[in-house]
């Protein structure tokens, strides 16, 4: 993927460039290149990059604040990230956005506490982890949302059993489909039935044949597993001849898990956003296309841009760039602009809530956009 040799270019310069100068507001970025995150950074980065390089053409943020960006390496791995998190801090970094998954962006937090530093995962999506502390902030719509706008979608279709499929191995994959029950039975709807599953089991069999031989069976299957472990399972599942319907969680929204065909066919799914006609998002992809020849395939483009905004409305707000100060203006603001959807994160756990988009695979790669709804705040799932 050409995709993959150009963003772990940027980053080898960026991180090996020039010290920032006292003028400059230093943002270090965690960006795997490889591994299990790296279909989630690599575009989310690329799309917070295009944005901050057209900030930083329109003199930095809000016209007046250069910002120098620090990009290193996780290869999808704690441990390194811990390492890199460290190096960043130790080059100035005053605001860190973390890999795109609660655990790496977890330990990450763990490091930034010490000094306060505002830390935001590209697209993290458990609300676990804003636990660590008020230093910490999600992007994108939490599991517990978008479990909440599935399960209703669900239930308002008339399928009323799930059998949900979920691995204890990280804090997303393990609570999307908990929530999803959760939501689903408050609703009227009955778990019929859970498997667990190991991060890259290559092996779905024994899970399958449990499905089929569910009493009773269910009128839909709920997993948040993520590249490679849904392909294995999906086509496992098709392969045995189980055509109960399948949702998922926003990881499906890739174009390796659109391009398995026949076997992901009415496959649904979450997701941040979608762009309709006209709309902001819409204009967004054309002009992304335009200035670097690579077409958006998933929303996390767009949500890496929008996290560039997020961090431009924090420190507007807080008219200072000390990381207590974002920090605190951040966790206050109410319908800030966004370009995949607005957000607010006033009166939340520092997940924002934002429209959570449901839609549909179709058997030729294609998305089909369903609905969009926000999250009843009232009424979520609670970590």
């Amino acid at each position: 993927m050409k995709m993959r040799i150009s963003l772990l270019a940027a980053a080898s310069v960026i991180a090996l460039g020039t010290s920032a100068s006292a003028d400059d507001y230093v943002v270090g970025v965690m960006s795997a290149q490889s591994g299990y995150l790296a279909p989630y950074d690599q575009p989310s980065y690329a799309g917070f990059k295009y944005c901050i390089d057209k900030i930083n053409e329109n003199g930095g943020l809000n016209g007046s604040i250069p910002v120098k960006t620090i990009v290193k390496d996780t290869r999808s791995d704690i441990a390194e990230g811990v390492k890199v998190v460290q190096e960043m801090i130790d080059e100035g970094a005053q605001f860190i956005v973390a890999s795109a998954d609660a655990d790496p962006t977890i330990a990450a937090a763990q490091i930034t506490a010490a000094d306060g530093i505002p830390t935001m995962t590209f697209a993290g999506t458990a609300p676990v982890l804003t636990q660590v502390g008020e230093h910490v902030f999600g992007s994108y719509p939490a599991d517990n949302q978008q479990a909440a706008v599935l399960a209703d979608y669900a239930y308002g279709e008339g399928l009323r059993k799930v059998y949900l499929v979920k691995s204890p191995d990280a804090a997303y994959t393990l609570g999307g489909p908990e929530y999803f029950g959760e939501a689903f039975t408050a609703l009227g709807g009955e778990v019929v039935g859970e498997s667990l599953y190991s991060l890259n089991q290559p092996d779905f069999s024994a899970i399958v044949t449990t499905i089929k031989a569910s009493d009773p069976q269910p009128d839909v299957i709920v997993t948040w597993a993520w590249e490679p472990d849904f392909p294995a399972f999906i086509k496992a599942l098709r392969g045995a001849g189980v055509q109960t319907p399948v949702m998922g969680g926003d990881v499906l929204d890739t174009p390796t898990v659109r391009g398995l065909g026949e076997a992901v066919d009415g496959v649904i799914h979450t997701s941040g956003g979608y762009p309709n006609e006209g709309s902001k998002y819409a204009t967004f992809m054309e002009e992304f296309e335009a200035a670097t020849g690579t077409t958006p395939d998933n929303n996390y483009y767009v949500n890496g841009c929008d996290i560039a905004h997020m961090i431009e409305q924090a420190v507007d707000a807080a008219g200072s760039t000390d990381p207590a100060a974002v920090s605190a203006a951040l966790a206050e603001i109410e319908d800030g602009e966004g370009i995949m959807s607005n957000f607010t994160f006033k009166g939340t756990d520092r997940m924002p809530l934002r429209e959570v988009v449901i839609a549909k695979i179709n058997a030729d790669g294609s998305k089909e956009f369903i609905k969009r709804e926000l999250a009843d705040l009232d009424t979520l799932p609670k970590p």
